[in-house]
């Protein structure tokens, strides 16, 4: 193995047994990439991220949340007013990551006609390879 693929830190994301695989296996979820990338600008309430989400049931947003709590990456507040009132904002640790992962979502829209294109091509010579 290339040393340059091991970190500094001692993990090795290529062997199957590094703990880093848990990591990669919750920022591999959309709703967690896009709840990161739509915190990054302040802190949210539940109905607000709900509404930024287009599509997000309440229970994905509300496991996705708790996931994101866990890890370190969220911080919720829950203000004692009737009603509750709870917001979401990242951790410094999220706000770190949130700037890679907006790099990422810059970047994928504005490759998205590419993508677009290659897939076509590819469903084209598909259907060439079936006739």
């Amino acid at each position: 193995m290339d040393s340059k693929d091991v970190s500094p830190f001692g993990y090795d994301a290529f062997r199957r047994s590094c703990p880093s695989h848990a990591v990669l296996e919750t920022l591999a979820s959309k709703w967690v990439y896009l709840v990161i990338c739509a915190l990054r600008r302040g802190r949210l309430r539940n109905g607000e991220l709900a509404r930024k989400l287009e599509g997000i049931t309440p229970k994905m947003l509300t496991q996705t949340l708790r996931i994101l709590e866990r890890d370190g990456l969220v911080r919720r507040e829950v203000f004692p007013v009737i009603p509750p009132r709870v917001e979401y904002e990242l951790t410094e640790l999220g706000q770190n990551l949130a700037g890679l992962l907006n790099q990422i979502r810059a970047w994928s829209e504005q490759h998205v006609p590419d993508i677009k294109n290659a897939r076509a091509r590819a469903a084209e010579q598909q259907e060439d390879l079936d006739a």
